[in-house]
């Protein structure tokens, strides 16, 4: 598949798996949908032997999650609130430290423990499902955070703004690390069950710098979180 087109299905099955979990109203489904509208397409990079390939797939996916979250929860907050697993919990946490300080955006001793459970957890799932069950924890990860950007948007007196301040510099880095990680975890099984060939000097350097990012990501999220948070309290103006 020429990668422009597959790019255009990956956007629009990603699209309709919203539209496909707003109409049905099931939270525990949507990150399935979600992920059924990319998992293929990165199979099919893995078995092709395009490892790279597979990598830049899933991050079109986790981008036109973030997308499509942060506008969701932007138009429609309190129904988002609902629909997306721990959505209303994190934005309200989140809320807590925008208008504040406080919380565990600005506390190593909180988010670094939370943030290595995710990461194993994730690994683990990735390792001995394939992706299976670790692409839809991502998904409900994008979900949750796309719903804290979108409604701090829709209270901010610049929206806009909001929305690209509101990702975070180090979510985007996590973001991305889990993606590749998530890929090269999930190569192995997929592989074994497929019976193709995976590139394992590509899958050790694609790791290590996926690592390298989530260590970056605790660096920048330790240093510049406070300034952050000051940052996006004036361009919301509460």
């Amino acid at each position: 598949m020429l990668p422009v087109m597959s790019a255009v299905f990956i956007g629009l099955a990603t699209a309709l798996s919203y539209a496909l979990g707003w109409a049905i109203g099931v939270p525990a489904l949507l990150p399935i949908l979600n992920t059924l509208a990319s998992f293929p397409f990165m199979v099919l990079a893995l078995k092709r032997g395009n490892l790279r390939l597979a990598v830049a797939r899933m991050l079109l996916w986790a981008l036109t999650m973030g997308v499509a979250a942060t506008l969701l929860s932007y138009a429609r907050p309190a129904q988002t609130g609902t629909l997306f697993l721990r959505g209303e919990s994190y934005q309200k946490e989140m809320f807590a430290w925008v208008l504040t300080g406080q919380g565990a955006e600005s506390s190593p001793s909180q988010f670094i423990p939370q943030q290595a459970g995710h990461a194993a957890l994730f690994s683990a799932l990735a390792l001995a499902t394939g992706g299976v069950a670790a692409m839809p924890m991502g998904a409900v990860l994008m979900n949750y955070m796309g719903h804290y950007v979108g409604v701090l948007a829709a209270t901010s007196r610049r929206p806009a703004l909001t929305m690209i301040l509101g990702w975070h510099p180090w979510a985007v880095i996590r973001v991305a690390s889990f993606v590749v990680i998530g890929v090269v975890l999930s190569a192995p099984l997929l592989s074994r069950l497929g019976k193709f060939r995976v590139d394992r000097a590509a899958s050790r350097t694609l790791l290590l710098i996926a690592v390298a990012g989530l260590l970056a990501d605790i660096v920048l999220k330790a240093i510049l979180a406070p300034a952050w948070q000051r940052l996006l309290l004036r361009v919301v103006g509460w």
